[in-house]
């Protein structure tokens, strides 16, 4: 599994110029799956996510999490995570997870994610999703899976 999380002042989803989510302050978060992921290691990658500590203190440090400074987060599907441009220029997708597989999956995280951070919103899975954002610092962290849980 892997997310790409970027610290935001503002973010949103539209499809259709209509807007399904939107957030102030808190995470952007890209979400790719692939094979051998499953629920456990989705729900070991949203409580990280929560307790990252990224946040400037009053000393300007990165030490205060996301609940501390009461943000939100945006959690965006996105198969293209996992895509290998290593050979050729033409992205393949063959290390993404199935669409079916990976959409059961990514309900689940975001079922779990709500729990654990209330107020957290989605785009749609598989949908053609207009991404806005304002990314502050900028702040983007890559967070994967087989390095953080192996």
């Amino acid at each position: 599994m892997r997310v790409v999380l970027q610290v935001v002042t503002d973010a949103s989803v539209t499809i259709n110029q209509e807007k399904v989510a939107h957030i102030d302050k808190g995470f952007l978060c890209f979400v790719g799956f692939t094979e051998g992921d499953d629920l456990n290691l989705a729900k070991k990658m949203a409580d990280k996510i929560c307790k990252l500590r990224v946040f400037p203190d009053e000393n300007g440090k990165t030490n205060r999490s996301l609940n501390d400074v009461g943000g939100k987060i945006l959690s965006v599907s996105q198969f293209t995570l996992y895509a290998s441009v290593k050979e050729g220029n033409r992205p393949s997708f063959t290390n993404c997870l199935n669409k079916d597989i990976a959409a059961c999956l990514y309900e689940d995280f975001f079922t779990y994610l709500k729990s654990v951070a209330p107020g957290a919103e989605s785009g749609v899975f598989h949908a053609d999703m207009d991404v806005g954002l304002v990314n502050n610092g900028p702040f983007t962290l890559i967070l994967d899976s087989k390095e953080l849980f192996q």
